[in-house]
């Protein structure tokens, strides 16, 4: 094996070091994007995606799917350093084996708005903490707050599987791990044993939950809805919200000239 070095650029990703951390960017990338799609010198679009209407089959079949379907394609690849525009091109990419003009018309805006974004660098800090969202349902439930909990115990059950391995690592974590729910009745559930009527239904299996909460190895805490980050990747959102939610995604402008060199 040989040693090349810290990380500079692989893959069409820039890699800039510093004391507070690592900075991704993929400069080159995004602009041999807007070549391809022949739109270098368009006006930057701040709103990815229309939020009043989802996108449908319907519309006339585009002229060049063969382009539509490359532009999907490495858009795809550039959410690797800008996560939040993930929802809007994994719409985009339902329609590849048919794609119409409305899907083109959307998929120039998120171009556009890589014009933007081009700018932007995924930030890893030093320090950062060891959280957890608990997010999807893979089960059917009788009842909401069931499901909440137990999405609860998956997103708890990986997060104690990481802190073994850290602590194997002999890199053990000294603070609890948290973990967010919209669902107050699921919150208060993982706290409290005496929910008959709630927990009837849940198998004994996933009361772990509240063991390592009574441990302090884990915090359940109540996130209200214009906090849940999570939305960003799955449903469109107005301009005001999607940056905020940007922003806890350590998608940001670069602080250093060099981030973008490549």
């Amino acid at each position: 094996m040989t040693d090349l070095g810290p990380l500079n650029y692989f893959l069409s990703i820039s890699a800039t070091h510093t004391t507070s951390g690592i900075f991704l960017s993929q400069t080159k990338y995004a602009t041999e994007i807007l070549e391809r799609a022949q739109m270098f010198n368009c006006n930057p679009c701040r709103t990815l995606v229309d939020t009043e209407k989802k996108l449908g089959p319907e519309g006339s079949p585009v002229t060049d799917p063969i382009l539509y379907r490359s532009l999907a394609g490495a858009l795809q690849y550039l959410t690797f350093t800008l996560p939040d525009l993930s929802y809007t091109v994994q719409q985009l990419c339902l329609y590849m084996h048919d794609p119409r003009e409305p899907h083109l018309n959307a998929m120039k805006c998120v171009v556009r708005t890589t014009a933007g974004s081009i700018i932007l660098i995924l930030v890893f800090l030093g320090d950062n903490l060891l959280t957890w969202s608990s997010k999807r349902q893979d089960t059917l439930s009788p009842s909401s707050a069931e499901s909440e909990y137990r999405r609860v115990a998956n997103a708890i059950a990986g997060t104690s599987w990481i802190c073994n391995l850290l602590r194997e690592l002999h890199t053990p974590l000294f603070t609890a791990t948290l973990v967010y729910c919209d669902n107050v009745s699921a919150v208060y559930m993982s706290a409290n044993p005496v929910q008959h009527q709630r927990t009837k239904h849940i198998e004994i299996d996933i009361h772990f939950v509240r063991d390592k909460v009574a441990a302090g190895h884990v915090r359940v805490l109540h996130v209200p809805s214009r906090f849940q980050y999570a939305d960003i990747f799955t449903k469109g959102l107005p301009y005001p919200l999607f940056t905020d939610f940007r922003s806890s995604l350590s998608v940001r402008k670069s602080p250093t000239p060099t981030a973008g060199a490549y």
